[in-house]
C-alpha cells in the first residue's frame, strides 16, 4: 500500500509540473520551436525576424496557429510534438509573436 502511494504522489507531481509548463508559451517555444526558429533551419522563420513575422501574422493569428497545427514545408504538425496540444501551440506562437514586437 505505501509503495502505491509513493507512486501516485509521485506521479501527481510530475503531472502537477508539466502542466504547469504547458501553459506557458516561452517553455513550449523554448523546448518545441527554438531549435528551428532561432536559426531559420529548413527555411523557418526567425523569431527576432520582425518584418517576416509582421508580414506573416498580418494573415491573422489564427491563420498563423493553423500553419503550425498542420504544419507547412519542413515543418511537421506542431513541429513534430504529437503530444502538443492545440492550446500549448497556441500559446508558443502568442509568445513568438509578441516577443517579435
Amino acid at each position: 500500500m505505501k509503495t502505491w502511494v509513493v507512486v501516485v504522489t509521485a506521479l501527481g507531481a510530475v503531472l502537477a509540473h508539466t502542466g504547469a509548463a504547458a501553459r506557458d508559451g516561452k517553455v513550449i517555444y523554448a523546448q518545441n520551436c527554438a531549435r528551428c526558429h532561432t536559426n531559420g533551419v529548413a527555411g523557418a522563420r526567425k523569431a527576432e525576424d520582425k518584418a517576416a513575422l509582421t508580414q506573416r501574422s498580418a494573415q491573422g493569428r489564427e491563420a498563423l496557429l493553423t500553419t503550425v497545427l498542420r504544419g507547412k514545408g519542413a515543418m511537421p504538425p506542431k513541429g513534430g510534438n504529437a503530444w502538443l496540444s492545440d492550446e500549448e501551440a497556441k500559446a508558443a506562437v502568442y509568445h513568438m509573436l509578441n516577443a517579435s514586437r
